[in-house]
């Protein structure tokens, strides 16, 4: 039987930007998403943390969104 779900891609390729630093992103000084910002403050609320501020960049917010998932047990 074949695993109809491999990625042979993930064979050439193990550090993906999936898995890069968002400090080193080409677009980490780019202001948040419309995704980012909802699910930070979805996160943050279940944290019950205060909002996220204003002017985060993107990377700035992936960080939050690890930090947040990563204390919310996720």
């Amino acid at each position: 039987m074949t695993d109809d779900l491999h990625n042979p891609k993930l064979d050439e390729h193990p550090g993906s930007n999936a898995e890069k630093d968002p400090a080193d992103w080409v677009s980490g000084d780019e202001p948040i998403t419309g995704a980012q910002a909802s699910y930070l403050t979805t996160l943050s609320g279940e944290a019950r943390e205060p909002a996220p501020p204003e002017g985060l960049t993107k990377a700035e917010a992936s960080q939050r969104i690890d930090a947040l998932k990563a204390q919310l047990g996720r």
